[in-house]
């Protein structure tokens, strides 16, 4: 589990008391940068409806209706107070502005991808949005990869609990999807950062080759 304060018996009793209200929040206020564990809580929504607890249909509705609303509270969020945020945390952290620019135009050019796929990415669940209102991508393309993506997302996440709660535990389900998590992470930050790198390395170079040749 992403996050260990809240257990996975925990997010089941709530969801056992509070059923849908609870997968709806939880994807909601995950969104919006709060630690809670939105993918498992997703996942325990659709155990209990393969457990007749809960609904399939209502499960896939709340946790698409939290994932599209909270993507779109986290966009504005990152319109209207982002930029200015990432600023004061780039002087901390002493990152020239310059750098930050050329991050927010590299995510811009693949912002549509990282919103859609971010779905499956518990970080990237939560900075997608606010990361894709920063770098001004137009709000009707991000409202189609959003809502595309939530749909995927809460439509494979809620059927995958529903039938493999009938094989394996919970808990391991959990941890089998975290970890996959992790994998698509991984994967997305070389997708990111190593064009960055080589696109540094490749101007060291040439500015080592032309103050070579001016000496």
């Amino acid at each position: 589990m992403v996050f260990d304060w809240l257990s996975i018996e925990t997010v089941q009793g709530l969801a056992q008391q509070y059923g849908y209200v609870v997968v709806f929040l939880g994807i909601l206020l995950e969104s919006l940068g709060l630690p809670l564990p939105g993918e498992s809580i997703v996942l325990v929504g659709g155990f209990l409806a393969g457990q007749g607890d809960l609904k399939f249909l209502w499960v896939v509705l709340s946790a698409l209706a939290g994932a599209i609303v909270g993507g779109n509270c986290g966009y504005w969020i990152g319109v209207y107070g982002g930029w200015p945020l990432l600023l004061r945390v780039g002087k901390v952290f002493r990152v020239p502005t310059e750098k930050l620019e050329e991050l927010q135009q590299r995510f811009s050019y693949n912002a549509g991808r990282a919103v859609f796929l971010g779905r499956f990415v518990a970080l990237l669940r939560i900075f997608a949005s606010p990361l894709a209102g920063i770098a001004k991508m137009p709000y009707g393309r991000f409202m189609i990869y959003n809502c595309a993506g939530a749909m995927l997302w809460a439509t494979v996440m809620v059927s995958l609990a529903f039938f493999a709660g009938e094989i394996i535990s919970l808990g391991q389900l959990v941890a089998i999807v975290s970890e996959f998590s992790l994998l698509i992470l991984g994967g997305l930050i070389a997708w990111f950062v190593f064009p960055y790198l080589l696109r540094m390395t490749k101007r060291q170079r040439l500015k080592q080759a032309g103050e070579s040749e001016s000496s």
